[in-house]
């Protein structure tokens, strides 16, 4: 696409803002203007007349043009055609990243059309990360075209490309810490790629070190694109008595507002060096092959992701494993839903928040009904995060400690008679079911208010089951109903722009004799998922 330079105009016009036109205050700058001047709507299109004329005139001239732009705005549709957008300042950048956020101007047919989308890509091309600050201006078109404009996008490119942060993070329940640092690198070939890399490191042995690249457009393709390689250390010997590591790719193949499609190829291997883990923990031992294709669609339309008080959600996620012919490879079929609904009472700002989530998970394959899942990808409920913020399927339970729920099985016996019984394994579940009721509300303190914060009554329950391994001919609904655990409790909500921090009471009402619950006070952390 050329971008030509716009001829002169016999009749010069003052340049509009897209993002920056406000129709009540300019009506009210233009009060002083007398009636005669500002009535006559052709003003605004009438030729210039040949003759010298001082600055203050020329500048009342175009402030009467401007109140008649703006009454006719209005008072209905303008009709303006977008000739051309002109694109200044990426000397970096490639021409058809921008061009590719901003084809949406060339359909508007109207100055409101011109102006809504205008700012939509604003926003777009500021969400690239790849410019400091963006302008989008009106000029006029060929004199030989009325009716049209061209759009000016003025772009200033990031100084500094590199970026870094680092910092240290608490979890309360498990009483460790973990040490996070990264670095980022934007716009390096000039695609509007940002390339990073980061490092984690906790006090409970768990480590991860990934680097990746994110293109927003490539090759063509509508969608972005991202690739992330990453090494993996997971400790899971206090719940279940095996390390994970992990060494893999991940690449985002198609991304929109409401569809994201995944490949994921990951070398892992789990061992136990206490040597103490149950049967079913020591069957899984070894290296596997995961190769994977994963769906989620997502329609979130709560006002809040941290406190919803209106709107709905809903997210399924769909993943497929198998797609390699090595014997190692794990196959299986997992899926997930979630669906949320926010009910405003119309007091206090008090909303009631309804859940429900559920997952399975089953192998594929030759005799698959008397196989085993795979460890890592069951279902495992409980955790220090709030199931309110946790959207995306079953996994958290107020009350209920980390893999503190489910199915377990005692760990090998230590030949000794004065040893302790065997501690237990947490081996979670093929089916789990969750569901929530959450009330919250604001308390009569202004500047309680003013902060946020408030509090909430809620009441949750959730169940795992084994199928696999023809468990499923045992499996009675009647059964899973009757052994569901749950609690209530009531609490105080912080929030903040990057979490959600409640100090709650929890009761448990129901619980077996293995779960790690327990009825007291709470302090969770939760960020938005």
């Amino acid at each position: 696409m050329s971008y030509p330079e716009s001829k002169p105009d016999p009749k010069p016009q003052q340049p509009v803002n897209a993002t920056d036109l406000d129709e009540e205050d300019d009506l009210d700058d233009l009060d002083d203007l007398d009636e005669e001047e500002i009535e006559d709507d052709d003003a605004f299109i009438e030729p210039e007349r040949p003759k010298s004329r001082t600055a203050e005139e020329r500048a009342r001239e175009e402030k009467v043009k401007m109140a008649s732009l703006v009454r006719r705005m209005q008072s209905g549709a303008v009709s303006l055609r977008v000739h051309d957008v002109i694109i200044k300042g990426n000397n970096k950048t490639k021409d058809y990243i921008i061009e590719a956020e901003v084809e949406a101007l060339k359909n508007a047919s109207t100055i409101q059309d011109l102006l809504r989308v205008s700012s939509a890509v604003n926003m777009r091309l500021q969400a690239l990360e790849v410019f400091d600050s963006v302008a989008i201006r009106l000029d006029s078109g060929p004199p030989e075209l009325p009716d049209t404009t061209n759009v000016i996008i003025e772009v200033v490119e990031t100084a500094n490309p590199l970026s870094g942060e680092i910092g240290a993070y608490t979890k309360a329940e498990a009483r460790s810490y973990t040490v996070e640092g990264s670095l980022k690198y934007k716009n390096l070939f000039g695609y509007g790629d940002i390339w990073d890399g980061s490092l984690k490191y906790g006090c409970d042995h768990s480590a991860e070190v990934s680097a990746g690249v994110s293109l927003p457009r490539f090759k063509g393709l509508v969608t972005p694109l991202t690739a992330r390689a990453y090494l993996l250390s997971q400790d899971w010997l206090k719940f279940s008595s095996y390390k994970e590591r992990s060494l893999g790719l991940s690449l985002g193949l198609f991304s929109s507002s409401h569809h994201d499609l995944t490949y994921n190829l990951a070398w892992r291997n789990l061992t136990d060096p206490s040597q103490l883990s149950s049967k079913t923990i020591r069957r899984q031992l070894g290296h596997n092959l995961l190769s994977s294709l994963k769906y989620t669609f997502k329609i979130d339309r709560r006002n809040s992701s941290l406190r919803p008080t209106r709107g709905y959600s809903f997210v399924s996620t769909t993943q497929i494993g198998g797609f390699s012919p090595d014997s190692r490879s794990l196959r299986f079929l997992r899926q997930e839903f979630d669906l949320r609904y926010a009910i405003p009472l119309g007091f206090y700002r008090a909303a009631l928040n309804l859940g429900v989530s559920a997952g399975v998970i089953l192998p594929w394959g030759d005799g698959f009904l008397s196989r085993p899942s795979s460890i890592p990808e069951r279902f495992f409920l409980g955790g220090n995060t709030s199931p309110l913020c946790t959207l995306g399927g079953p996994t958290t339970l107020w009350g209920f400690k980390t893999r503190g729920l489910g199915l377990t099985e005692p760990r090998r016996q230590i030949n000794d008679e004065n040893a302790d019984p065997p501690e237990r394994d947490y081996l979670g579940g093929d089916l789990a079911v969750s569901a929530l009721a959450d009330l919250s509300f604001d308390l009569p303190f202004s500047w309680l208010r003013e902060k946020g914060i408030h509090a909430h009554v809620f009441a949750n329950a959730g169940n795992v089951a084994k199928l696999t391994e023809n468990e499923y001919r045992n499996f009675s609904m009647r059964k899973f109903m009757e052994s569901i655990r749950g609690s209530v409790g009531v609490g105080l909500v912080i929030p903040t722009s990057l979490f959600r921090m409640e100090l709650n009471y929890c009761h448990i009402l129901k619980k077996n004799d293995y779960d790690r619950a327990k009825s007291g006070i709470w302090l969770t952390f939760s960020a938005p998922s």
